[in-house]
């Protein structure tokens, strides 16, 4: 009996090849957006990363893209402030978004964008899915449920990206997996799958850039 929300597989050689031609190709920083007035055009599919401040949303960009510093990453939590937006060839946008939870921000600095996020995700007509980046030696923690469950009322399709697997002991994976996947059920704009990653190994990296080149 499979599991539900089961891992993400290895695309096949082909699929592979044609998602990392497609990262490694026309990939450019556009614009830090702080309103949403500012967002671009929503004339091209767009795809976001949202998750707690620090859970590695940048490296994971970077990781993706094969550029170390296309995403600027950084140990101080909260360092993104904006919604960025990056260019993935001629048809798509990736679009990094503040992180949410602790930030090492003034509080009316943390407000302001906690409300640029929500409004960017209950209102962004492209968006054609959210992915979810959580900590894999966390789990899922309640202000991701707080996100998850606005994805929800957006009825914004959103999918889980465990980070930093290679820092979790084999044998402490099994139960956070079962953590993650309790949680999960209870949202129904969860997409059925949970894609395992690790930005400094490159684990997962050709399965969610497979994910991401098919969401045209």
């Amino acid at each position: 009996m499979q599991l539900p929300f089961p891992l993400a597989e290895e695309p096949d050689d082909e699929t592979r090849e044609a998602a990392r031609k497609l990262f490694v190709g026309d990939v450019d920083f556009l614009k830090g957006v702080v309103a949403m007035d500012g967002l671009p055009p929503d004339d091209r599919a767009e795809v976001c990363f949202a998750g707690r401040s620090n859970v590695g949303k940048s490296s994971l960009i970077n990781a993706l893209t094969g550029r170390k510093g296309l995403a600027r990453a950084s140990n101080t939590p909260g360092r993104t402030q904006e919604i960025n937006y990056f260019k993935l060839g001629s048809e798509r946008f990736l679009v990094d978004l503040p992180g949410y939870g602790f930030a090492n921000a003034p509080v009316a600095v943390v407000a302001k964008w906690q409300a640029l996020l929500k409004s960017y995700l209950a209102g962004r007509v492209s968006l054609r899915r959210a992915f979810v980046l959580v900590d894999f030696r966390h789990g899922i923690k309640p202000v991701d449920d707080e996100i998850m469950t606005l994805l929800d009322r957006s009825a914004v399709t959103f999918q889980v990206v465990l980070t930093k697997a290679d820092k979790v002991k084999a044998a402490e994976q099994d139960a956070i997996l079962a953590q993650v996947r309790e949680r999960l059920s209870k949202h129904p704009a969860a997409y059925p799958e949970i894609v395992v990653t690790s930005s400094e190994k490159g684990e997962g990296i050709a399965s969610l850039r497979a994910t991401i080149a098919g969401l045209a």
